[in-house]
């Protein structure tokens, strides 16, 4: 006669040690995707005993670029394409054939390149309340396309390389000569949706 014998069980006590442990692995292994906002360099705080000063702006030295309550575009005061923005903000910045009508340059002296011709030229963005996000965000994208071209240009030009492919000094040198000036305005009801 055979003897049955019983079957012995798994010891099961370790199992929540091991899944905690796997979790832990799990956690401290994976990477989460963080949210990217837009990259805009905000003005330091003002100290609290200095006096406020009216900054005047020459009106050459500033383009405004408005996106109403329809998602539609004026800028410089001509209505556009988001397709067109790049171009024209490229233009204003640059000005290239030294026009009154675009912004003046200022001579620096920028460390580690020497003389250039830094433009004074400012663009301001104002929204409606109505305006889409897709709309604003488009036009965004546009605005720092703009400025990367005219960085990439500056830099295969004195580096022979584009922008991003050079090191941080080099950046440094080519952020003082073509600073990205964008201003944002409060959104206001420039239109009604109808």
């Amino acid at each position: 006669m055979a003897i049955k014998r019983k079957a012995e069980g798994i010891n099961a006590s370790s199992s929540a040690d091991i899944a905690f442990l796997l979790l832990i692995f799990w956690l401290t292994t994976t990477t989460m995707n963080s949210d990217k906002g837009l990259q805009r360099r905000l003005p330091p705080m003002p100290d609290e005993n200095q006096q406020q000063e009216d900054v005047k702006v020459n009106r050459r030295n500033i383009i405004q670029v408005k996106i109403n309550s329809n998602d539609r575009i004026i800028a410089g005061g001509q209505i556009m394409e988001i397709s067109e923005i790049k171009d024209k903000i490229v233009e204003f910045v640059t000005n290239p054939m030294n026009l009154e009508t675009l912004p003046e340059k200022e001579m620096k002296e920028i460390e580690g390149f020497g003389q250039y011709a830094v433009s004074k030229g400012v663009v301001s963005l104002q929204n409606d309340r109505g305006t889409s996000y897709n709309a604003y965000l488009q036009v965004q994208n546009e605005l720092v396309k703009a400025f990367n071209e005219i960085r990439d240009d500056f830099a295969v030009k004195n580096y022979g390389k584009k922008y991003n492919a050079l090191d941080e000094d080099k950046q440094k040198i080519i952020r003082e000569a073509i600073p990205q000036s964008i201003s944002e305005a409060e959104p206001k009801d420039i239109g009604k949706r109808r």
